[in-house]
């Protein structure tokens, strides 16, 4: 059960009641009802997961690749699961959700590794240069910067769901989908 209660529409401001619905799925979400007891912090969230999500320099699957792999090493089941829906709309199989899952990222082309592996160095504190060297010759500076900004942005949003407990809408797809279909 999360830390603090969901707010409902009425409690915001007339001018923020469309932050708590989701612009992918449109419904409420559980992330934003209980970050919504602040309003300005959901704003603020908001205005952040929107520039993750547009200003990373990847295309989406790259982007999905680079959240799973940061839910994944924190072991973020509520980012986990939303994203497991997203990575599918965006073209992820099931097979490559589970491979992240598991850390065998062998079957992913070398770009979507590189992302991986240095989305996990990032979140582990292990980032060197030998591989920010690999990324910089795959990927431009404001790409470069994007990516250790989205992955350092999930590891921020993983503290934070944790911290709320935050729960999945419906019951947890299952690190390795064995609970079914996400919504």
């Amino acid at each position: 059960m999360a830390r603090v209660p969901h707010i409902t529409e009425a409690d915001l401001p007339t001018a923020q009641q469309d932050l708590l619905v989701s612009a992918l799925q449109g419904t409420e979400l559980n992330i934003y009802r209980t970050v919504g007891n602040n309003p300005a912090m959901l704003y603020g969230l908001r205005t952040l997961l929107g520039s993750l999500w547009r200003d990373s320099g990847l295309d989406p699957t790259q982007r999905e690749l680079v959240i799973l792999a940061v839910a994944r090493e924190t072991e973020t089941a509520y980012a986990w699961h939303q994203h497991v829906a997203i990575g599918r709309d965006v073209g992820l199989s099931d097979a490559e959700i589970i491979a992240i899952s598991d850390g065998q990222l062998d079957s992913f082309d070398r770009s979507g590794r590189l992302l991986v592996e240095y989305a996990l160095a990032t979140v582990r504190g292990t980032a060197d240069d030998e591989l920010s060297d690999r990324l910089a010759a795959a990927f431009d500076d404001e790409t470069v910067v994007g990516v250790t900004t989205l992955a350092s942005g999930y590891l921020m949003i993983g503290r934070l769901l944790d911290a709320l407990a935050v729960e999945t809408e419906a019951p947890f797809v299952g690190w390795r989908l064995e609970n079914g279909v996400s919504d």
